[in-house]
């Protein structure tokens, strides 16, 4: 009889939790990513969606996968605050690590392909990754094309480097096979040494300060100093137990703490509205940030971001010493920013070249400027978004540091810009006469804004988008 009552109320218990988790999943379904069948990903969708997802990617060494406690098992976590979670069966590598990176980058562009089906914006999809599946979730947040990479990566006690005296020995071994001791590629699969300003996604990692099996240090510690170095938002958080694997077990220790942790970082984690204006800022070290501490936060174009408000979405390409020609030391043309910039199709665009072009080494070549920004303006002009196209001029250089010379800007890009903004029907800032009377803004160099300076540049930028907008200029289109 005693027996009989066990059981009852064991059974009673999981109705309760089946019950729960009902109310929370509207529908779960198993998709087919790999033509062999081999690799599927579970879909648990809310019954309330916030319109954020999550693609999960256990951990396993690369041999096998902790499906349950890294994957299936948080479904109901995230599904209560209305996200999305999709956990994938990856196929191991077993030496061959396109196997994986295919299942995942898959598994992405699945997401956002069925966005609209799924009630998903698609500006805010992350990843989700523990040990081997943390280093694959940080494989895709650095080195995957612009429309598989995700918006925001949660890493749990990641696997990063892929040096096997500094890592899961295992992981290593079986991702990148017989190139395991091929130090180039080791280098280009450990990505702390991928990690890009701007372009890495914003990341939460959740570590355990005595895990034996992947050394903090250079791992998940190394990864968040390499956000923090490239000025990229990042949070960190180290429990003092747990070892390895603690997942979703309810008998780590800090089980709750890291329930909550992360749902206070997923509550404040910011992600723009799907029908949100797209701004992306084209430009060299000044848009990048150079100089500025957490340009990511502090750069004109997240100043600019916190003046426009929720309706826009700005992104920042910057990326330092570019020049505009092509015939230049570093064109821009040939960065992935640039191939970023144009898969944003965005719906305007304020492009700030022209300072590294007025070098002397590059200037020589002058005769080519203007065929170059035509071209890159025909570019833009060309995507579906059909944007808006904004030619800044460049801010004085107050100093002729690397040989920038203010004369040539003034006499020599400035004039190109105006007739090219003329011929190209494009709308121009004029950052030169603008940004004049703040000399004293700007770092020792008298090249770059300090963070104030970024500011007054985005207060101008701002102001000149702002007239547009009283004259119904929207997404790029006179109305």
């Amino acid at each position: 009889m005693e027996t009989n009552k066990k059981i009852l109320f064991t059974l009673s218990l999981l109705l309760y939790f089946v019950c729960c988790n009902a109310q929370n999943t509207t529908r779960s379904f198993v998709l087919k990513i790999s033509e062999d069948g081999e690799s599927t990903l579970t879909a648990y969708l809310p019954t309330k969606p916030s319109g954020r997802a999550v693609v999960c990617l256990p951990g396993g060494g690369y041999t096998h996968l902790a499906i349950d406690n890294e994957g299936h098992n948080w479904a109901d976590f995230f599904n209560r605050k209305g996200i999305a979670l999709f956990v994938l069966k990856y196929r191991m590598p077993k030496g061959d690590r396109s196997i994986p990176i295919s299942d995942a980058v898959k598994s992405m562009e699945t997401v956002r392909d069925s966005a609209a089906c799924w009630n998903i914006n698609p500006y805010d999809v992350g990843i989700m990754g523990s040990s081997a599946g943390g280093h694959l979730a940080s494989v895709i947040s650095t080195k995957a094309d612009f429309y598989a990479r995700p918006n925001f990566s949660i890493l749990f006690y990641p696997v990063i480097t892929m040096d096997k005296r500094k890592s899961h020995v295992g992981s290593c071994d079986n991702f990148l096979g017989s190139g395991v001791n091929n130090k180039e590629l080791v280098n280009e699969y450990s990505t702390d040494m991928q990690v890009r300003a701007h372009l890495t996604p914003e990341a939460v990692i959740f570590l355990a300060n005595d895990d034996g099996g992947v050394p903090p240090l250079t791992n998940g510690l190394a990864y968040y100093a390499a956000m923090r170095r490239n000025g990229n938002k990042c949070s960190l958080h180290i429990y003092p137990i747990g070892g390895h694997g603690f997942g979703f077990k309810k008998e780590f220790a800090y089980h709750e703490q890291l329930l909550n942790d992360l749902s206070t970082w997923l509550d404040n984690h910011k992600s723009p509205s799907k029908d949100a204006i797209r701004v992306a800022c084209i430009g060299n070290s000044i848009t990048d940030g150079y100089g500025i501490d957490m340009a990511e936060e502090k750069g004109y174009p997240a100043m600019l971001q916190n003046q426009l408000g929720d309706n826009y979405n700005v992104k920042n390409y910057g990326v330092s010493a570019r020049t505009l020609m092509k015939k230049g030391d570093l064109p821009y043309v040939k960065e992935l920013a640039w191939r970023d910039a144009k898969a944003f199709n965005p719906n305007i665009v304020i492009i700030k070249l022209g300072t590294n072009d007025s070098k002397p080494e590059n200037w020589q070549f002058n005769s080519t400027y203007q065929k170059d920004l035509e071209a890159m303006v025909d570019t833009l002009k060309s995507l579906p978004a059909k944007p808006l196209v904004y030619l800044a001029t460049p801010i004085p250089a107050f100093k002729g540091t690397w040989n920038i010379n203010d004369s040539v800007i003034v006499n020599g890009i400035i004039p190109i810009i105006k007739k090219v903004a003329k011929k190209k029907r494009c709308k121009i800032i004029d950052l030169h006469t603008e940004f004049s009377q703040y000399g004293g803004l700007v770092q020792a160099d008298g090249i770059h804004p300090n963070a104030k300076g970024a500011a007054k540049m985005a207060d101008i930028i701002f102001n000149t988008l702002s007239c547009e907008s009283q004259r119904k200029i929207v997404c790029g289109k006179q109305k």
